[in-house]
């Protein structure tokens, strides 16, 4: 069955960083998304819809073979043991069943590490939500997609009405026997041709990150790259904040929704994208804790996912986003006055060396040790103070197992920063999940309210400069 996404046996080189990272719970990729329902969905045929999807998309029955010592991208392979229910359960909240309980309830399970020998994806039901309600918690790990890509998986579990009729069942049909394959694999890609990183590099390698320095000053297109993304991943500059100097395993989740045209109407109207309205908010907001607490700062860096779908075509990859980074202006001033600075950081970045980074990093990372790159890695996510994402949703109703989303909030990965703001777009809203790491945000409602009031007084500036001039005498 086509799905309209390419899933190759082999990981990308971006896609095995992410893996090896994970070894590090400070830089864990899992991210999920809370879809809220009007109901409690029918779990048995959410099963059997999952069941399906799984047949149809095998990289949700496929576990994750790690080659010897990394001397390639791991591979995708089919679990002999692979059991549905290990990956679609339910749960209840008791009494009263508040937002509150289920969001501490759903970092709970996102936050909870993936058994590393089972496919890599979990869905919860939470029921006993006030109002009859429900939540679905969809877990991922960012291997087998990014935030686009598991949009185009839902669309296997998503109906456009209540009772749509159950899709015809597939039938499972393992490949080939896929530990006899690893093997053949790996030695036929090894003799092919010389390894991208030679291992007489990886002690050169190892002493350039040491002593970037030693990199030549001049030379070819290769040795630019290099010389780029050595700059980018030796630059250990700290973060700025004087709050959020502490990191922790602890997890606190907030949502939040603003009306999609609305704020996307007051971005364009100040020159910018919803991209540049997510970002220009969340410096604002981090702004406005720091003064509510009185640490007033100037600037902070964030980092921003840049998707790079439309380069690499649709359906050609799970994953396609970039990483950029950036100072952000966090100081009192006018919201059209951040808005300009914000945008053009972000067109900056977007376009710079930087939105290269995650590729650049990912092929260098391909034959140094684990060791390494997890602590090259944990240096990197001490510059970063905050990280924003946006995710294109979907603009029509759409229904899980005879329940109606109503809310889709995404609770995207820390990967060390002290806070991550991903948007969600969904039927005439702009639902966002509020992902803090709880050791730096000591008053996550703090920031929470700041995020409310920024994006408040951001859809005014648009408003604003959008109403014309008074023409004639002044009212006296």
């Amino acid at each position: 069955m086509n799905t309209g996404i390419r899933f190759d046996r082999k990981m990308s080189e971006a896609e095995g960083l992410m893996w090896r990272l994970d070894k590090d719970p400070y830089l864990s990729s899992t991210f999920a998304n809370l879809s809220v329902l009007d109901r409690a969905p029918d779990f048995d045929r959410l099963r059997r819809r999952m069941e399906r999807a799984s047949i149809a998309i095998p990289r949700l029955r496929q576990r994750v073979q790690s080659s010897p010592a990394n001397l390639t991208p791991p591979l995708w392979v089919d679990d002999p043991d692979f059991d549905i229910d290990y990956h679609v359960r339910r749960v209840s909240l008791p009494a009263p069943g508040s937002m509150r309980q289920m969001l501490d309830l759903a970092a709970l399970i996102t936050n909870d590490p993936f058994d590393r020998t089972r496919p890599l994806w979990q869905f919860v039901v939470i029921e006993g939500l006030d109002g009859d309600r429900a939540v679905l918690v969809e877990k991922l790990h960012h291997s087998i997609a990014d935030g686009e890509g598991s949009v185009q998986l839902s669309l296997q579990f998503f109906d456009f009405e209540r009772d749509a009729p159950e899709p015809t069942p597939l039938e499972w049909e393992p490949t080939s026997d896929s530990s006899s394959m690893l093997n053949v694999d790996l030695w036929r890609e090894m003799l092919a041709g010389p390894l991208k990183v030679p291992m007489a590099m990886v002690k050169q390698i190892r002493e350039m990150i040491a002593d970037p320095s030693q990199i030549p000053a001049s030379g070819s297109a290769t040795m630019d790259s290099l010389r780029s993304a050595f700059g980018q991943m030796t630059d250990i500059e700290p973060a700025r904040s004087p709050l959020w100097n502490v990191r922790s395993l602890r997890r606190r989740a907030e949502v939040l929704s603003v009306p999609f045209v609305d704020t996307r109407d007051a971005a364009r109207t100040l020159g910018g994208t919803l991209n540049t309205a997510l970002l220009c908010a969340a410096a604002d907001a981090a702004g406005r804790y720091h003064r509510a607490l009185g640490s007033p700062v100037d600037h902070l860096r964030a980092s921003m996912a840049i998707s790079t779908r439309k380069q690499s075509g649709d359906g050609e990859a799970t994953n396609a986003f970039s990483l950029a980074r950036m100072l952000v202006p966090t100081a009192e001033m006018d919201v059209r006055e951040r808005f300009a600075a914000v945008n053009a950081a972000t067109v900056e970045a977007s376009n710079g060396s930087a939105a290269s980074l995650v590729g650049t990093a990912a092929t260098l990372a391909t034959s140094l040790p684990t060791a390494l790159i997890t602590r090259v890695a944990r240096l990197q996510s001490q510059t970063v103070d905050f990280a924003t994402s946006n995710v294109k949703g979907t603009p029509i109703p759409v229904f899980v197992a005879g329940s109606q989303i109503v809310n889709n909030f995404p609770l995207g990965p820390l990967g060390g920063v002290a806070f991550n703001l991903t948007l969600l777009s969904h039927v005439g809203s702009l639902d966002m999940g509020l992902n803090m790491d709880a050791g730096a945000i000591t008053h996550p409602e703090v920031l929470r309210e700041c995020l409310n009031d920024a994006f408040e007084d951001l859809v005014n500036a648009g408003r604003s400069k959008k109403r014309p001039k008074a023409s004639g005498r002044p009212r006296k």
